[in-house]
């Protein structure tokens, strides 16, 4: 029997690539690489050529994606991705064609968000979409941490004093974490394992969960509330019609004075130009805002952000730790083989 072809669109980074190989290997899988944000060319295909098939394309270039889809008429069985290609209804169609020796059945994304993949068509080309939540919890629970701890004690800005050479004392004391109230938006794994930190800080912590949780954490009744109580507004959202623009200038308006935003969700559940409008003003509540993900990313990256002295800015990294993407590639290596073999039990699927 002719093995499943699987389409790595971006493996797992640094020396969790060979662990990702390995374990799609074992399975028995067809593997096909994509080497453009692979970092050592020379040493992964001294690796690993002969074992996987290695190609080089821009994912984020949907007729390069496309091309590849149907390149040589065979097709693929699954596509994983980790960075969040876009995978529209147009890949979802191309993927699917009866044309093809071997048509697309399963989407894996080593991560927990699937807002990058059209999931109605993927439910229409009868492909199933499978992800890996929970896998950064703790790696982007630490990132918002430290942004929390950067803003409030202003540290951008004493660095960038100090390699000018100037001497830069606080205009007045700034609060310690435990003066400070957390409102936590999505009591989800992130959302908890933020909570729970920040309450070994000190930090008195409330949230608004879209579900039932039995966490320590006081509920806020509504989102009005939580941003009128809260010092500082961790964000940890999935992004869907419901969520999009979720915080934008009336929401922005209910904060407490000298508050701060962080964003480690999604960028669409912020309105980006509320907030630098917000940013800019001085009389407005919000004080500072730290972002790690953005309506627009990668090449198209963007934002009516840049330049505010009082925004910290990220490119999308908050759950890039070692552990955090070798479990996202092993667990979503597992969740796309036994999807092939027909084994769906236990394997996390997203619907529409």
């Amino acid at each position: 029997m002719e093995r499943a072809r699987v389409l790595l669109l971006d493996a797992a980074p640094g020396d969790s690539l060979g662990r990702e190989l390995e374990r799609l290997l074992g399975y028995g899988l067809a593997v096909t690489l994509n080497l453009r944000r692979v970092a050592d060319h020379a040493g992964v295909r001294a690796a690993w050529a002969g074992r996987v098939d290695l190609i080089d394309f821009d994912a984020f270039d949907e007729s390069a994606l496309l091309a590849e889809a149907v390149r040589d008429g065979l097709g693929y069985h699954a596509v994983k991705s980790r960075a969040g290609v876009p995978l529209r209804a147009p890949f979802l169609a191309t993927a699917t064609d009866a044309t093809l020796v071997n048509r697309l059945r399963v989407v894996g994304r080593a991560g927990a968000g699937t807002d990058h993949v059209d999931l109605t068509a993927a439910a229409r080309h009868g492909i199933a979409v499978t992800h890996t939540p929970g896998s950064n919890a703790n790696a982007v629970a630490e990132f918002a941490l430290a942004q929390l701890l950067a803003l409030t004690r202003d540290l951008p800005a004493h660095n960038e004093a100090a390699h000018r050479g100037s001497w830069r004392a606080p205009a007045a004391p700034t609060a310690e974490l435990s003066e400070l109230i957390l409102g936590i938006v999505g009591l989800g794994r992130i959302g908890l394992a933020l909570a729970e930190r920040a309450t070994a800080l000190g930090m008195e912590v409330q949230g608004l969960s879209r579900r039932p949780t039995k966490a320590s954490v006081a509920p806020a009744h509504s989102l009005g509330a939580l941003l009128a109580t809260s010092n500082v507004i961790s964000l940890h959202l999935p992004l869907t019609a419901q969520t999009r623009g979720l915080v934008g200038r009336a929401e922005l308006a209910l904060m407490r004075p000298g508050s701060i935003l962080l964003n480690t969700a999604r960028g669409g559940i912020v309105d980006e130009q509320a907030l630098a409008d917000a940013l800019r003003d001085p009389a407005h509540p919000l004080a500072a805002a730290a972002i790690d993900t953005f309506e627009h990313e990668h090449a198209a990256f963007t934002s009516p952000l840049f330049g505010l002295p009082n925004a910290l800015l990220t490119p999308h990294v908050a759950g890039m730790t070692r552990s955090a993407m070798t479990t996202a590639a092993l667990r979503c290596a597992d969740h796309i083989a036994a999807l092939l073999a027909d084994r769906p039990e236990g394997v996390p699927l997203v619907t529409v």
